[in-house]
Parts: structure tokens; C-alpha cells; sequence
């Protein structure tokens, strides 16, 4: 906040009308006045951006600066982001902590299985129902082994199971990775791999279909045992256990695997304090109106709860459980379907148990504020940021996804990037696959805080959007040594980033004026595109340059204003430059970075 004898403040590029008064320690009613004089309606929590919070500052005798990202934050951003259950335990006193079921997540190639395997250890026919036997919805189920539960979490694939993460949910335990006995890893197989080690959770390989006269266990353990998962009978640390779903074979040594890795994980919550937890999935139902289910991950949610998820607010009015029947309290790893919310929240939020209904209202539309202001600045990690950040001593890792046209092109690219890594900054490769960049790498990139490298491939146009909505770096390159050198300047902190040019605009001095303590104006004529007041300006005389420099002010009938249109009059002072005549020409530019296809 300003006072009389600091008048600088430091405004981010988001912000409301009180923020701003707030900063400058003036009524809000002074601003939104001082924002009606320069032709803004605004009120009093409207979000204004830093260049017209600018101009209303200097306006009100403050000397403005864009605020800068604290270097704690640029640490953390690329550090990536925290798992939930840290966020979630971290404070927790171990004293309270009691164990809790495993969650399970299965994942793997299509048609190998998972569903078919989940159904017959649930004793359900889930698959019978699904439009050509694949899963088409998230569930979440419980089941009981040996007086214990364990927690299943059936999804589409890992694209889904890496969107809930992109999204900040960490919901998961243990992977269940699904590899049919007569087919073999699979593309679908290798990606799965690499999503569930991107979320840094142990994966049980379940050796499925081994009751088919075609299949070849041995080679399946071989094609794991090459992608880093040796089967501990080999002498590695992956479980492999053989199962056939269709004759109900080895699920008990499956479940039992599962409490086993559960144990070692030492996997607990506390029950006694309110819920938070995940939205797995939600919708709009006809007769219960908005529904979400969602999972208890420490805490107990009990029906009354006032709960906040993500933007939407509510009270718990009903609870079902997995099975469709109504209960009271859910423990934590219970999945539960909940009525009672103000809207449909969006999978992968994350709920909690607030005092009051009023309290979850207010936090979910500061929440909304929020998203709005992060979605005018959406969170960025390039290789010209992480460039930077070396220069800083800030960064730690590297994470990288590598996308090329055809396999025989990953092995040298791989290979010559991981030599690339030091002790004090690791190169990881999160995922590298041959084909074109899809909307499952970027969301395999947003969760991971990884940049997209391809080498003779394409985007698609969904991923393209995707990418630019949430920010994810995407390189394509056509040769690999560029592709390879561009990767080594950055790590050693030599990449800058690339800027051009872009005229937007033109504009003829037909007249100056002389005004005290500033100096020389120049009353200007727009002839083409635009002015704005970020802009620089090139002043040129009978073709000759004569300045190049950013404008001091730009005005219309006195008020300060931020962007002129062509064909309107405006007055124009340059910064430390006064020696402007009439018949000058002004040409206006801005830089902007160079966008990597």
C-alpha cells in the first residue's frame, strides 16, 4: 500500500478497482470517478488491466511499475506442482493420522482388459453395459479383500487420468497397469507407463488374458523389463501378477499385491476433521439437478456439509455410495455422489468442508475472480523462462516430451538430451513416443510442467489450442542438431528469448504545442491501424528517422487515454524528445515474441 512519502506502487496485471484503491490507500469512489473522467464505467469490483490501473494511478500522482513474480512463486512454478496428498497432510499431526484404503487406478491399452478386470473383481457386469465394451464415463467403486477396502478408480485411459492431474488432482495410490498376455505392450501401454510415473505413483503390472492358448507371458515380462518395469521375480521391483479376468484367475494375488504395496506405502488420513478432497466427475441431472462425485481423500464429509468445489458452493443435501445407497458419512477413499450443489462443478476441482454455506458462497467467487485474472495470465513454462531461472540459480529439472515422426528418430534425440542434464539440473524425459503432438501430451504437459519438443512431426489443431489456452511451450524442429543445441543453451543459461517487430500503426503531426514543465506536443492525425500508449514510436522527417522511443503521453481533448483509432485527432508527447514539427510522420510498434511452431 502507497503512503505520503512512498508514492510508487507496484500494480499486477490483474486486478479489481478496490485492489487498486487499496494499493494507493485512497477511497474506491476516487477511482472509479477518476476511471468515469477517462471514459471507463467500471465498478467498485470490476477487474481492470495494468495499463489502465496505470494511467489512473499516474492520474492520481503515483508513479506505477508492473509488479514482478516473486522468485518463491518461479521456484515453485518450476518445481512443478505439489501431489495433493502433501498439500493435503502436510499439516496434519501424525498423531491423528490413522490408515486408510488404497486408491487404485487402472490404466492400459484398449481392449486389454481393464474394465473386464475391474468387472470381475467388483462381481458386477459393468463392461455388458458400456457401448462396444469401453469405458466410456470415470467410476469409482469399492470393494472388500480380506476385511480391508481398497478403492478403484475405472477411467477411459490415461489421458483421462493425466487430465484430473493437469488440473491439480492427484487422486491416486497405486497404478494398476492392465497388459493383455497374447498382445504385448502396446503404444497405449508405453504411454500409460509414463503417465503413471509422471505422477510418481508404484505400478502393479496385471498380466492379463493368460488363459488364451496365444499367449506369451515370458515375452510380455521381457517387453516390460526393456521400459524399466522388471518383474521382481527377475530380480526388479515391479509386481507382475498373471490373471485372466474372463475366468476369475489370480485376482486374490492381485488384491492381495494391492494391500501389500498400500502397506509399504503407509498410506493414511485423518478422519476426524472436515473433508476435502477431489470432484471425480459431474453433471447435470433431470431430476436431481446438479450431482458430483466425488472423493473423500482426508476427512470425513457428512450430509449437511457446507462444501466449496472449485467455483460452486453448496450443502450437502443427499449422499449415495458406489452402489447407489444413500449414506450419512463418508470416511477417507470413499468415493460418494452428491447432490446439493449451486452448479456442475468440473472434474478434477478440488472440494472441501467450509463453517457455512455464506463462507463456501464467498470463497467460490473469489475463486471465479481468480480464474478470470489466471485466465488474462495464464501460467507459462518456456525454455527462454527456464533459461532465465538457470541464470538465477532457480531451477532444478528439465521435464521434457518428445514427439517424432517416426521411431528410429527417438532413440538420438533421447539419448543425446539426457546426456545433456548436470548434477544440479536433471533432464527428465516424462514421455517420448513417435506421432503427431496431442491433446494427451499437453495434458501429460500441464500436469508435468513439461515442454513439448517434436522433430519432424505436427500438432494437431485441438492440441494447438490447448497448448495456447493454458500456456504449454510446444518446439517443433526439423533438424535434430538445432532441436539438440537450443536445449543445451538453455540449460546453460544462454537462450534469450526472440522478439520482432509489429507496426500497428501511423500518424501525421498537424500541429505542436508548447506546455509547461513538459514540453513539446504533438497534435496528431491517425492515419493507419492504431496508437496505443505501450507502443514505442519512430519519428521520421522527409524520410530521415529522428527518434525511436517510447510515447511520453497520449491524449484525446485532455484525457489520458490508452489506444487511438485511425481516423480520430490525439495528442502525442515523446519520451525525452521535443523537437517535433508539423508534417512529421509517427509510426507506432510493438515487440512481441517469436511463436515456436
Amino acid at each position: 500500500m502507497a503512503d505520503k512519502n512512498n508514492r510508487v506502487i507496484e500494480i499486477p496485471a490483474r486486478l479489481t478497482v478496490r485492489e487498486l484503491a487499496q494499493l494507493m490507500n485512497v477511497s474506491p469512489i476516487d477511482v472509479i470517478k477518476r476511471l468515469m473522467y477517462d471514459g471507463i464505467i467500471a465498478t467498485i469490483n470490476q477487474t481492470i488491466d495494468y495499463e489502465t490501473a496505470a494511467i489512473v494511478a499516474s492520474e492520481m500522482g503515483f508513479e506505477p511499475r508492473e509488479e514482478t513474480v516473486a522468485v518463491a512463486e518461479e521456484e515453485a512454478a518450476l518445481a512443478g506442482p505439489t501431489p495433493l496428498w502433501e498439500r493435503l497432510y502436510a499439516q496434519e499431526d501424525p498423531a491423528n493420522l490413522r490408515p486408510r484404503p488404497p486408491v487404485v487406478t487402472v490404466l492400459g491399452h484398449v481392449d486389454h482388459g481393464k474394465t473386464s478386470l475391474l468387472d470381475a473383481i467388483r462381481q458386477t457386469d459393468v463392461a455388458a453395459g458400456e457401448v462396444g465394451g469401453i469405458t466410456q464415463h470415470i467410476g469409482a467403486y469399492q470393494v472388500e479383500h480380506n476385511g480391508r477396502l481398497i478403492t478403484f478408480l475405472d477411467t477411459p485411459g490415461h489421458e483421462a487420468f493425466t487430465a484430473m492431474r493437469a488440473r491439480g488432482a492427484q487422486t491416486t495410490d497405486i497404478a494398476i497397469l492392465v497388459v493383455a498376455a497374447d498382445d504385448g505392450v502396446m503404444p497405449q501401454t508405453v504411454e500409460a507407463i509414463n503417465h503413471a510415473r509422471a505422477a510418481r505413483v508404484p505400478i502393479i503390472v496385471a498380466l492379463n488374458k493368460i488363459d488364451k492358448p496365444t499367449a506369451q507371458p515370458e515375452r510380455v515380462k521381457r517387453q516390460l523389463s526393456d521400459l524399466g518395469l522388471t518383474p521382481d521375480e527377475w530380480g526388479g521391483d515391479t509386481f507382475v501378477i498373471p490373471v485372466s479376468a474372463k475366468k476369475r484367475i489370480g485376482l486374490e494375488d492381485l488384491l492381495a499385491t494391492i494391500l501389500l504395496v498400500a502397506d509399504e506405502q503407509n498410506i493414511r488420513a485423518n478422519p476426524n476433521r472436515p473433508a476435502v478432497g477431489t470432484v471425480l466427475e459431474a453433471q447435470l441431472d433431470r431430476s436431481m439437478g446438479p450431482t458430483a462425485t466425488v472423493l473423500v481423500q482426508n476427512g470425513t464429509l457428512r450430509v449437511g456439509d457446507a462444501v466449496v468445489a472449485g467455483t460452486v458452493y453448496g450443502r450437502v443435501r443427499r449422499m449415495l455410495d458406489s452402489h447407489g445407497k444413500p449414506i450419512r458419512e463418508a470416511p477417507p477413499s470413499t468415493p460418494a455422489l452428491i447432490l446439493g450443489l449451486s452448479d456442475v462443478p468440473t472434474a478434477g476441482d478440488i472440494f472441501e468442508v467450509v463453517e457455512s454455506e455464506k463462507v463456501a458462497r464467498a470463497i467460490a467467487a473469489q475463486r471465479q475472480q481468480e480464474r478470470e485474472a489466471q485466465a488474462a495470465r495464464p501460467t507459462r513454462l518456456t525454455l527462454d523462462d527456464l533459461s532465465r531461472s538457470i541464470r538465477q540459480g532457480q531451477a532444478r529439472e528439465l521435464n521434457l516430451i518428445i514427439k517424432a515422426d517416426v521411431q528410429g528418430s527417438i532413440e538420438p534425440i533421447v539419448s543425446s538430451l539426457s546426456k545433456l542434464g548436470r548434477e544440479d539440473l536433471k533432464v527428465n524425459i516424462i514421455h517420448a513416443a513417435a506421432g503427431n503432438v496431442t491433446e494427451s501430451d499437453i495434458n501429460l504437459a500441464i500436469a508435468s510442467r513439461a515442454i513439448v519438443i517434436g522433430f519432424q512431426v505436427t500438432v494437431d489443431p485441438a492440441a494447438r489450442r490447448l497448448a495456447e489456452n493454458e500456456g504449454v511451450d510446444v518446439r517443433i524442429y526439423d533438424i535434430i542438431y538445432e532441436l539438440i543445441d537450443e536445449v543445451e543453451l538453455a540449460l546453460k543459461g544462454l537462450l534469450e528469448p526472440t522478439y520482432v517487430e509489429k507496426t500497428i500503426g501511423k500518424a501525421e503531426v498537424r500541429a505542436t504545442f508548447e506546455i509547461s514543465k513538459v514540453g513539446r506536443v504533438a497534435g496528431c492525425y491517425v492515419l493507419e491501424g492504431e496508437v496505443r500508449r505501450n507502443a514505442r514510436a519512430r519519428l521520421f522527417r522527409q524520410g530521415e528517422q529522428k527518434f525511436d522511443g517510447p510515447l511520453a503521453s497520449l491524449k484525446r481533448f485532455a484525457k489520458d487515454v490508452r489506444e487511438v483509432k485511425a481516423g480520430y485527432e490525439c495528442g502525442i508527447g515523446l519520451e525525452g524528445f521535443h523537437d517535433i514539427q508539423v508534417g512529421d510522420i509517427l509510426e507506432f510498434y510493438v515487440k512481441e515474441r517469436v511463436a515456436q511452431d
